[in-house]
């Protein structure tokens, strides 16, 4: 049986990521707070609704942001969902400018069209760039659930799995070799959301 954790870093949304997971079966699901508790886990979901400067400073303030890192060294899986995702990052520019963990090159930036409803809320199509096994029996133009204002722009092509169109190009699923982040939310995203989940706790 697959152990996974859920980190709970003062971020909402945990609930129903830890749900969406017991629903797919064979697996341990933990909510933790604990830093020194990361390493004992098989796999990693940094989830997160919420400001990217307040979640990087609870991560610090609590040694969560080492402990992930960490993690990732040993060579286990991590999925960031939304602003998990953003937080793998190098940087964001909401309200200021703040340093994200820096495992995955690229920085986050907002949407600048002001006649572009912010946030970018609801369904929205996916468009596939690379095959991986987190997007295993997902088909190209799915839709999946989105609720964001910033978003990431990843350095490296490599990185980027699949990208969404909102007023433009932006990166919606992410990889570089054990780390792994998506844009929307799986947990809300029906059947499409759950193969992802599935995805990350079978076949990765």
């Amino acid at each position: 049986m697959v152990s996974i954790a859920i980190l709970n870093y003062n971020i909402g949304n945990l609930s129903s990521v830890r749900n969406a997971i017991q629903n797919l079966g064979n697996t341990k699901v933990d909510i933790i707070n604990n830093a020194d508790s990361i390493a004992k886990y098989d796999k990693i979901i940094l989830p997160g609704v919420g400001a990217f400067e307040n979640a990087m400073q609870y991560l610090k303030l609590n040694n969560m942001d080492e402990a992930i890192k960490l993690f990732i060294k040993s060579g286990k899986p991590l999925l960031g969902i939304c602003l998990g995702m953003q937080l793998l990052f190098d940087k964001s520019y909401e309200f200021g400018e703040h340093l994200g963990l820096g495992v995955i090159s690229g920085e986050v930036v907002k949407f600048q069209d002001k006649n572009l409803k912010i946030p970018h809320m609801g369904w929205n199509t996916i468009n596939i760039k690379q095959n991986s096994k987190l997007l295993k029996n997902i088909k190209n133009n799915e839709y999946f659930y989105f609720v964001h204002s910033y978003y990431v722009r990843a350095k490296y092509e490599d990185n980027i799995l699949a990208t969404c169109y909102y007023d433009q190009e932006f990166s919606a699923v992410v990889q570089k070799d054990n780390i792994f982040g998506i844009q929307p939310h799986p947990e809300k995203s029906s059947s499409a959301g759950l193969e992802i989940l599935n995805n990350f706790i079978l076949e990765i």
